[in-house]
């Protein structure tokens, strides 16, 4: 943690999370920006899908001009820490990222959003109580990480999670059960989500556990593998199915409904099966701070 010290005491700290922020608000990354471009190329010529798509394209290549948010919605932001040992400077390190925050918001990388539920008032600076989330997670590795997820309100008023059996969809405790489940959710997302999204997934835990796992679901890079063989032919499955819904970009219709799913499980009580998906707009803003022993950091 020696490395963590001297970066917070020398201000380094809270200007390499700001670093993070910015980037992760006007940049998306490279292999979202691919599928974008791939699914562009799949929808027919002419039609309302393409031209949203173009339209996706032509706003992520003034975003990253301007250095400006990507969306007016600059959304939750959520932050992941992985350091060997685990961070035995967690008060101090939230601390400083509520810092990196607020400069954040004073520059316009983000838009105020924290919004206190019982008087209606925002704090005009991106932080409050439990606002943001701040993830400390025990590695082996040297390097210490720092992921950022902004994550839309559309897309998390769509996110939802179903308890097994489901009678009304005719969903058991089963893979069959899982996909009904998931394919309703899209299906009730429509466009409200700002499609084509990303579905993280999580079969099992318990209800907090599986929006945990499966918003961390949305940390894994789209050409990923799963490296369970019965998750990953799901995640196949399950991609292949939705796009067949034939939503399409903003639910007007297309061929891409989705660039991409991922899935995680967790073991359950036997009373309970739940499933659990975290939906995340065509946007999928995640960003990886990395900060190396000898201080030295980059964001990738």
């Amino acid at each position: 943690m020696n490395v963590l010290k001297g970066l917070i005491t020398s201000g380094k700290f809270s200007d390499a999370v700001l670093h993070l922020i910015r980037t992760t608000s006007t940049e998306l990354p490279d292999d979202v920006v691919s599928a974008l471009r791939r699914a562009h190329e799949d929808e027919a010529e002419g039609s309302t899908a393409k031209l949203i798509l173009e339209r996706y394209l032509e706003n992520l290549h003034l975003a990253e001009e301007r250095a400006a948010p990507i969306c007016q919605d600059t959304g939750m932001p959520i932050f992941y820490i992985h350091s060997k040992g685990g961070c035995t400077m967690q008060k101090e390190v939230t601390t400083e990222i509520e810092q990196a925050l607020r400069m954040a918001t004073e520059r316009q990388y983000l838009r105020p959003n924290a919004v206190d539920p019982l008087t209606g008032e925002n704090s005009g600076d991106n932080t409050g109580r439990g606002f943001p989330p701040v993830y400390f997670y025990e590695t082996t590795s040297d390097q210490i990480t720092i992921d950022l997820i902004l994550k839309g309100g559309g897309s998390e008023n769509v996110s939802a999670q179903y308890s097994l059996p489901h009678a009304e969809l005719g969903a058991g405790r089963d893979f069959e059960g899982v996909r009904r489940v998931v394919l309703d959710a899209v299906v009730k997302a429509a466009g409200k989500g700002c499609p084509p999204g990303i579905l993280g997934i999580s079969i099992g835990g318990d209800r907090e556990s599986g929006y945990r796992e499966a918003k961390k679901q949305l940390l894994r890079p789209l050409d990923d593998k799963n490296p369970d063989a019965l998750l990953g032919e799901l995640e196949t499955r399950l991609y292949r199915d939705v796009n067949e819904l034939g939503i399409g970009p903003q639910g007007l219709g297309g061929k891409t409904t989705v660039l991409g799913v991922k899935v995680t499980a967790l073991h359950r009580l036997p009373a309970c099966y739940f499933v659990t998906v975290s939906y995340m707009c065509w946007a999928m803003r995640r960003r990886k701070l990395v900060i190396e022993q000898n201080g030295e950091f980059r964001v990738v």
